[in-house]
């Protein structure tokens, strides 16, 4: 075998090879496809296709082109890449929902915001928009570096002049290698207020600009599909750093529909969001029932704007479909910023001030060339014009010369002899006209001979003083912002960088129901209507056998709820993070939401709200009749895993616990019927893991039920396990010292049953009451005539056999005073202007969710209100 063979093989490490071919492949990515240049914001491919089309005098005095032409031309003389990638970047230049200003005006399909795609070159066309012209201005004064093409037969700008900052203005995106753009669109009117900024501080002051002196003037991008800006920290954090994030917001209306209903109306979406994509995840959200309350989703977006219509259910409330729709679709968006552009060829992450900077020195070294440019043909111009000036002064001589002369060199060379002109000057008086010898036209070449003379002087000073080159800048960019500019699209709300979860959650009443078995739900305060006393209620919520409610609270979505266990261990939660379910349904197992430990379950919840004033207290009342009083403050930090609300013993639990104010009475009542009323300062504070002090004595089968305080109404409401139930007027009991056995408030027998709770109400209050089958009534508290202490009371809520009350809540109240009382704060820490009416039409229940009347057939209700057990 021939060893020539062998010779040409030559052995290569695998490695460098790859190294060096992706690096030449990764800089060839990032420096000449993907990324933008700092100065003109435009990368090569959009840059190619602009001064082509120019190139074609694509104006926009101009018709428009077919598309392919465009291409066609860009890809022969400067891009070759293939025609997909140029027609691509064509239309995106041409798609207002794309650029804050479009740099192409098209003219035909171009796609739309639904994602659809342009139609293919051979049926658009298009031209150069108006602000295009501001890229281009000047590129032929020598304003820009121009560099071969790919095949060295045509010449290209390295940078388009770019007049006004197109990098900020209208954004980019890019993805190289290893490294990606994301620049948001901007306001031209406030970049360029902010470029104007820097020049004025280096002009008046002769000083560089802190990027703190931007911020004020460049809040934040200004998206073309508009939209709501969450918030200007994530954008400041990117002008600072280079890189952040900014959350926006469709525009959306709620509007009143003649059947009662409500609908939701999307005017702008957020920036780069597919409206058809959006359309099709709610239907699926709505499907999947991740979202309720949406009847009918419609798209009526035309000519005149977009509207995307979400129909909504006769009891849906607007705010939380609205809300809901934020979370869980593009709604509501993020758009994260990465202000990386190249410099020098190079890529380089920059700040805002970075970027404006880069910019005005681009634009320094644009008008330094344009200037010098103008003064070489100025001068020129007035050498010409001095040379016609000395012809016109010894025309005959000069006729005479030229008549005498054999060729036009000789005259030329005569000229020359005998003035002292250069051989321009003397062409120039060779070819000039003889309409040059009427007096009108001396006047016209001696009045243009005197203006180069001041421009030149003008432009002279220019290039000398730095100041006034800055000065020509800002009076160019002011016109071009004037005359482009326009109003914020993008709309600045709530400051992002307070923006939470609870902030796309609606601040309304909700009621808080958990059961023995430690299930938990929230449901929305519309569920229930007031009924007449001794009625039988709606079904509450479907409970496990051996299971029944025994919390039930009304608070706010954004109110921090407690919850205190058997262990007399304290947990946290804010109330919207407890998921709602609808009325019949178990809710939530706590263990799924707390870090309950083993054999620990919760035996309280409460609301708790104003957590930072210092006078609040909690005070805590156990089951064998101990409390405790312990400054609210204790409780600031409470880890996942809880904490220690105070030391119980073994036979005891925590019952209640209440904010209070240390210029409280408290009421605590017993099974058995006895009450005591003590001065909150009887108990002294005590630290958070106390066990705490006597309240009153009990009987050793007695235990305590409840727990009120005086400001939270001006009666004591009762109710017993068998459904009976009083109003006494907090009057009647005296105030006693702590420890005592307390007054008799209850006449406790067979039919009454023991006390199994008790609220303190005024005439305005309603209260809810639960019994072992789930079922629920409410009750207005003015329902029930104020009786004497030692009394049994009345009927309340009829029940089956077997069946006892476990639970009572008070729900809210009716005052209508604008500002709310002193003593107007319930047990849930709100005050009763805070809850307002519902409005029984709401409550569309069905059949089977009402019982019957709540009036016995014999006409019991009566007897009852009347009996015997009425009075002792």
């Amino acid at each position: 075998m021939d060893d020539t063979i062998f010779d040409r093989v030559q052995d290569v490490d695998l490695k460098k090879t790859m190294e060096s071919s992706y690096i030449d492949y990764a800089m060839s990515v990032i420096a000449q496809r993907a990324l933008p240049d700092v100065r003109d914001g435009l990368k090569p491919v959009q840059r190619r296709i602009l001064y082509a089309m120019s190139e074609l005098n694509n104006g926009p005095d101009k018709p428009h082109r077919k598309c392919a032409r465009i291409v066609g031309d860009t890809m022969g003389k400067y891009h070759p890449h293939g025609d997909s990638s140029i027609y691509g970047s064509l239309v995106n230049m041409a798609q207002p929902w794309s650029m804050r200003y479009t740099l192409v005006d098209g003219h035909g399909n171009f796609g739309s915001v639904d994602g659809d795609g342009a139609a293919a070159m051979r049926y658009t066309e298009a031209r150069l928009a108006k602000i295009s012209m501001e890229m281009l201005a000047d590129i032929g004064k020598d304003t820009v570096t121009f560099v071969p093409n790919f095949d060295e037969t045509e010449k290209e700008p390295s940078v388009l002049p770019s007049r006004f900052p197109n990098l900020l203005v209208n954004g980019t995106t890019g993805i190289a290698v290893g490294m990606a753009t994301n620049i948001p669109p901007h306001n031209l009117r406030e970049v360029v207020a902010g470029v104007t900024k820097i020049i004025d501080n280096k002009i008046e002051e002769d000083r560089d600009t802190e990027i703190s002196e931007i911020l004020p003037i460049i809040k934040a991008p200004d998206f073309p599909t508009g939209g709501i800006i969450m918030g200007t920290s994530g954008a400041v954090q990117a002008y600072m750093t280079g890189k952040g994030k900014v959350v926006t917001r469709a525009v959306t209306d709620i509007e009143a529909m003649n059947n009662g209903k409500h609908r939701i109306v999307v005017t702008e979406l957020p920036y780069l969001v597919n409206k058809a994509n959006l359309i099709q995840k709610i239907a699926e959200l709505v499907k999947n029932k991740k979202i309720e309350g949406i009847t009918d989703l419609r798209d009526e977006s035309d000519r005149e704007g977009m509207r995307v219509v979400i129909e909504l259910r006769h009891d849906a409330n607007p705010n939380i479909v609205l809300n809901r729709l934020f979370k869980h679709t593009q709604m509501q968006d993020t758009f994260g910023i990465t202000m990386l552009a190249l410099v020098n060829n190079e890529p380089k992450v920059m700040n805002l001030l970075e970027m404006l900077t880069y910019y005005l020195h681009h634009q320094e070294d644009v008008v330094t060339r344009r200037t010098r440019y103008d003064l070489n043909k100025a001068e020129e111009r007035d050498h010409i014009l001095q040379g016609l000036l000395i012809a016109l002064d010894n025309i005959d001589e000069v006729v005479r010369i030229i008549r005498e002369s054999p060729n036009v060199q000789a005259a030329k060379t005569g000229l020359t002899e005998r003035f002292g002109l250069d051989d321009v000057q003397a062409q120039a008086i060779v070819d000039m006209r003889l309409r040059a010898l009427t007096g009108l036209e001396r006047e016209k070449l001696e009045k243009e001979h005197q203006d180069l003379l001041k421009r030149i002087e003008e432009l002279k000073e220019i290039l000398a003083d730095p100041k006034k080159l800055l000065a020509v800048i800002k009076n160019e960019i002011n016109i071009i912002a004037d005359k482009y500019g326009d109003e914020r699209r993008s709309r600045i709300e709530t400051d992002a960088e307070d923006f939470q979860v609870e902030d796309l959650i609606k601040n309304e009443n909700v009621v808080i129901a958990r059961t023995s078995l430690g299930y938990i739900k929230r449901m929305t305060e519309d569920n229930f209507r007031v009924q007449g006393r001794g009625g039988r209620g709606i079904k509450g919520m479907q409970t496990l056998d051996n299971d029944y409610i025994a919390d039930l609270l009304m608070t706010r979505t954004h109110d921090t709820i407690m919850f205190f266990t058997n262990l007399g261990r304290a947990y946290r939660l804010k109330a919207y993070k407890i998921p709602e379910a609808s009325r019949v349904s178990r809710g939530t197992a706590i263990v799924n939401l707390l870090n309950l430990l083993p054999e620990e379950k919760v035996t309280a919840i409460i609301p708790i709200m104003d957590e930072n004033e210092d006078k609040n207290n909690l005070f805590m009342a156990t089951r064998r009749g101990i409390v405790k009083k312990t400054p609210l403050s204790a409780f600031d930090n409470i880890r996942n895993i809880g904490i220690i609300a105070i030391n119980l013993r073994e036979d005891d639990e925590l019952i209640d616990v209440k904010q209070t104010n240390a210029d409280n009475d408290i009421f605590l009542v017993t099974a058995k019927g006895m009450c005591i009323r003590f001065h909150e300062t009887d108990a002294r504070a005590m630290g958070r893991t106390a066990a705490g002090v006597k309240a009153i004595d009990l009987d050793k089968d007695d235990k305590v039920v409840g727990m009120q305080i005086d400001t939270q109404g001006d009666y004591l409401l009762f109710a017993t396990e068998n459904g009976m139930g009083k109003r006494t007027s907090m009057e009647e009991f005296r105030s006693q010292n702590r420890g005592g056995k307390g007054l008799k408030c209850y006449h406790v027998t067979e039919r009454t049953g023991k006390l199994i709770g008790v609220k303190a109400v005024t005439d305005e209050h309603e209260i809810m009451m639960i019994n072992t089958a789930g079922i629920i009534i409410q009750l207005r508290a003015s329902d029930f005539n104020p009786i004497g202490r030692i009394t049994s009371g009345v009927k309340m809520m009829n029940l089956d056999e077997g069946v006892k009350v476990v639970q009572i809540a008070k729900v809210r109240g009716s005052v209508t005073d604008d500002e709310p009382k002193e003593d107007d704060l319930t047990e849930n820490g709100l005050t009763d202007n805070d809850f307002t009416d519902v409005d029984p039409a709401d409550n569309d229940l069905t059949e089977d969710e009402v019982t019957d009347s709540g009036f016995t057939d014999d006409g019991s209700e009566e007897e009852e209100e009347n009996g015997p057990d009425s009075v002792s």
